[in-house]
């Protein structure tokens, strides 16, 4: 009896050992099988790096590629800012007694020229003042890419609204009420005081960068049109 159960149990040994590793291969199986979970949202550590790498990728670029992307740039400015003066100054009437509903409805409206400024990868004047900056003093670029961007981009810009705004008066489609509100939104900014509207225009760009800024840190469509 006794060298039968030393038997069995060297049998059962073997057995043993062929079914342990069997539970260890299923857990490894279930976790290989698991979806890997992917954020559609960067960290604000990880935006902040693609910010200045995006800087630095510009610093990089010739000052004719700068300028051709800035000069679409502001022509796509133009096309948000067509489309926030026609339809906010279409509701004028509606709008009489509460005004704060025609600066809503070009506010929603205007930037939609931003979105499509990052979406094609303009260079538009108030990012790059922000992403040369942030690529320079992560010392992924020189210095002197700032003063190269910043004027290329603002140049561009510039020509490339002065020639859509030509476009639009040729074709006769500042008329009307979009004329007329196109008329008191400049009358508006150029009868502020100087430091003012400088101070207002450092405001601006401080929320057009963190725009920049979110835009990158989003990862899919829906989060940079957001």
């Amino acid at each position: 009896s006794g060298l039968r159960g030393r038997v069995s149990r060297g049998r059962e040994l073997p057995l043993r050992l062929q079914q342990s590793p069997a539970p260890l291969a299923q857990s490894r199986i279930r976790r290989a099988s698991m979806p890997e979970v992917v954020s559609s949202c960067k960290g604000p550590k990880e935006a902040y790096e693609a910010f200045a790498d995006k800087g630095a990728e510009l610093s990089r670029k010739s000052n004719s590629k700068i300028f051709q992307q800035s000069v679409y740039a502001g022509v796509y400015v133009g096309f948000g800012g067509m489309l926030s003066l026609v339809v906010a100054g279409g509701i004028a009437s509606s709008s009489k007694d509460n005004p704060t509903l025609q600066s809503f409805v070009f506010a929603a409206l205007f930037p939609v020229n931003l979105l499509i400024i990052l979406l094609t990868g303009g260079v538009l004047f108030t990012g790059a003042s922000a992403t040369v900056p942030a690529a320079v003093y992560e010392k992924k670029a020189h210095w002197s890419s700032i003063p190269k961007v910043v004027a290329l981009s603002w140049v561009g810009n510039l020509f490339g609204a002065v020639i859509f705004a030509l476009l639009v008066h040729y074709c006769d489609m500042n008329t009307g009420a979009t004329a007329e509100f196109a008329k008191t939104i400049a009358y508006n900014k150029c009868s502020k005081d100087f430091i003012k509207t400088f101070i207002k225009g450092i405001g601006c760009n401080w929320l057009v960068c963190m725009a920049v800024f979110l835009c990158g840190q989003a990862q899919d469509m829906a989060g940079k049109m957001v």
